[in-house]
């Protein structure tokens, strides 16, 4: 299927409150099949442009195009995408990455430059994801409502930006790090500051929320005033308890405890002594996920944690297993991102991005 993308972004102030706004067309503008708009808080008209053709982009996945025509009013994208010009502010390399992953899934993309009078439909989004967020700050949708896709879901999701901590030195030695409270490295603190900058660019993100550990929360602060936003503590988003685990490497446990060790590997209902199984990680981080889906409704919230419980929303998004939890792999400082709609479907759109470090 060949489809029409044209997408827009604007900044009231460079930098300043921005927005953005993508259409998809059907082959000869007969038809919109797909609108996307969203304010995106502070940044430049530059970001905002690109949010705006990853959206497009995005929203021409879920409609299973395989030929895409691009059509903006920024030279500055166009050129980029195209290969002509290359990409030298650090707020956009991340995002033209993002966007050149997206195309890449096409059979064939085209990018066009038009005049702003020819952008009109864009350009109306995103003046009204921009008006939106003045008129209405707390209220506004991060995400307008999409047409169902392969699962079925419908309207806007709560988006969960899954930010796993930086390094310790527990992780520089590859020690089980659950309750205890090591602060990060002068690696990790880059890390953090890394990804933080990262998610600062994306922009869009309404809440930030982290678990109670110095490791996660300091990682999250970061990320919280490059968003200008505060931090909310979620005692339920902390690591797994592994009790006399705790400190030892794998090969330590598994020599201290080697029958238990071995079941613990294959069975999330079992618990290191004196600790806590995958099951109970499960629970509570379900009860966090709808406490914060209730909270937030449709937007967009940064989650910074752990690898068990972002493994475990992982988990839940795609409806799968206990086995997965053995299976994933996440990196210090990665970033994964899942939707949980309204009508009880989800999906995952990323797992373990690090490019930004």
């Amino acid at each position: 299927m060949r489809v029409l993308v044209e997408a827009d972004g604007g900044s009231r102030g460079n930098p300043g409150p921005a927005g953005y706004g993508a259409v998809v067309f059907s082959a000869g503008r007969g038809e919109v099949l797909a609108e996307r708009k969203e304010a995106i808080g502070r940044t430049t008209n530059n970001v905002a442009e690109y949010r705006g053709l990853i959206a497009g982009l995005q929203a021409a996945v879920e409609l299973g195009a395989d030929e895409v025509e691009v059509s903006m009013d920024s030279k500055l994208v166009v050129e980029q995408m195209s290969g002509r010009w290359k990409v030298k502010h650090p707020d956009l390399i991340a995002l033209h990455r993002e966007a050149t992953a997206l195309a890449d899934g096409f059979g064939r993309v085209s990018y066009s430059w038009i005049p702003r009078e020819r952008n009109k439909h864009a350009d109306r989004l995103a003046n009204e994801a921009m008006d939106g967020a003045v008129a209405a700050p707390v209220a506004a949708p991060a995400t307008a409502p999409s047409p169902p896709g392969w699962t079925g879901a419908v309207g806007a999701p709560t988006r969960f930006l899954l930010l796993r901590h930086g390094q310790t030195e527990l992780s520089v030695h590859r020690r089980y790090s659950g309750r205890g409270n090591p602060p990060l490295t002068d690696v990790g603190r880059g890390q953090a500051a890394a990804a933080a900058a990262y998610v600062a660019a994306r922009g869009g993100i309404s809440t930030v929320v982290s678990s109670p550990l110095r490791r996660a929360y300091d990682t999250a602060s970061a990320a919280a005033s490059a968003l200008g936003l505060d931090v909310t503590v979620d005692d339920e988003l902390i690591e797994t308890d592994f009790g006399a685990w705790e400190g030892l490497t794998f090969q330590e446990a598994a020599e201290r405890d080697p029958e238990l060790h071995r079941q613990w590997l294959s069975d999330t209902g079992v618990a290191p002594p004196g600790g806590e199984s995958f099951d109970a990680v499960a629970a509570r981080v379900q009860r966090a996920r709808d406490r914060i889906v209730a909270s937030c409704g449709a937007g967009t919230v940064l989650l910074v944690s752990h690898v068990t419980p972002i493994k475990t929303m992982l988990r839940l998004a795609l409806d799968a297993g206990p086995g997965i939890l053995y299976r994933l792999h996440l990196d210090l400082a990665s970033l994964s991102i899942a939707e949980f709609f309204g009508d009880g479907g989800s999906a995952v759109r990323l797992v373990n991005q690090t490019d930004y470090l």
